[in-house]
């Protein structure tokens, strides 16, 4: 009896093709538990906007600008890179990709991973090389965690200075630390062993997963080991954190509310850690339920708590939202 012919795998053009229709299908993704967010957050839209008439308008437009700033650091953080490969593109692009990349994060909670694959993917298309961009993507991963971890290490301290870390919260903040350093550890580490038969052979089964792995090895290593870059992107990405957290002090002084600046800032960070951890559908619920548990343990009355959430997840998301959704499905259906 002849022996068969051994299997062989699709070309890598065919694993390309069903990954672009798959990848077609992204903008939906993002789009409809938008729709559906809208829908079920029907009662707090109209809470949103119910505070924003009663409150105090002095403090509502600051607010605002603390949050489009947050947008132009991110941008900040890819023109440094960018700029460091010889890539410049113009602010502008990359001020709406940043819109784009920030809402896509809190849609499809991957800790930072689907909103910066979405950037770098368009860079591409605007001509930056593979891997200049990869290497952007690299070094803004690498800097987006250690800001967040480092954020978080303040957070504790903060809150063990002020006899407020239960076990609970530095259970909460070490589990979070361990994922912040897992993502970036994890990808670096495939970087280095790409080329591996044996992880080569696993990685070949997920589709979409070599083309991407392949940028990644081929990324430069050498701005990882620039100390100076590092630093300008980790800045960039800090100051957002930062900028969030301003915003939820200022909504807090608009509800007639006034906290402390690093009471807010425990309270976001805290509620970014708790969406981080337990990730839901464009983080509703779990951010809500992290920031205002925090900020009633620091002292402020439910009420106020629960208002200035609703004020702070109205200014980060659903201001922000129909820009975001749009951008993002444009970007990703001519990919």
């Amino acid at each position: 009896m002849a022996s068969s012919p051994p299997e062989t795998a699709p070309p890598r053009s065919a694993q390309r093709s069903g990954w672009r229709r798959l990848l077609s299908w992204l903008p939906t993704v993002i789009v409809v538990p938008a729709l559906i967010a809208l829908v079920w957050q029907h009662s707090s839209l109209e809470r949103f906007a119910s505070l924003v008439e009663n409150a105090r308008p002095q403090w509502l437009l600051p607010a605002l600008a603390s949050q489009i700033a947050t947008y132009v650091f991110a941008a900040l953080a890819w023109r440094v890179v960018l700029h460091r490969v010889g890539q410049q593109r113009p602010f502008g692009t990359l001020f709406r990709l940043s819109i784009a990349k920030l809402y896509t994060d809190q849609a499809i909670p991957t800790g930072g991973i689907s909103g910066t694959v979405l950037v770098m993917k368009a860079l591409t298309r605007r001509g930056v090389p593979g891997p200049a961009a990869m290497a952007a993507l690299l070094v803004g991963m690498v800097s987006y965690y250690a800001a967040d971890i480092a954020a978080a290490l303040a957070c504790l301290a903060l809150l063990w200075l002020h006899d407020n870390a239960s076990f609970a919260i530095v259970a909460l903040v070490a589990a979070f630390v361990a994922v912040e350093i897992a993502i970036p550890a994890a990808v670096l580490w495939a970087k280095r062993h790409a080329n591996h038969h044996r992880v080569r052979r696993w990685i070949d089964r997920l589709p979409g997963v070599p083309a991407i792995l392949d940028a990644v090895a081929d990324a430069p290593s050498d701005l990882l080991r620039d100390p100076a870059l590092i630093a300008a992107a980790f800045a960039c990405q800090l100051s957002i954190i930062l900028l969030d957290s301003l915003t939820l002090w200022l909504v807090c002084q608009a509800i007639g509310a006034p906290v402390a600046f690093w009471i807010a800032f425990c309270g976001f960070s805290i509620g970014a850690i708790v969406a981080m951890i337990a990730p839901s559908p464009l983080g509703l619920g779990t951010f809500e339920a992290g920031t205002t548990g925090m900020l009633m343990v620091l002292g402020m009355p439910l009420e106020a708590a629960l208002s200035a959430t609703v004020l702070l997840r109205g200014f980060t998301f659903w201001l922000p939202m129909l820009p975001g959704v749009w951008i993002a499905r444009h970007e990703l259906s001519r990919l």
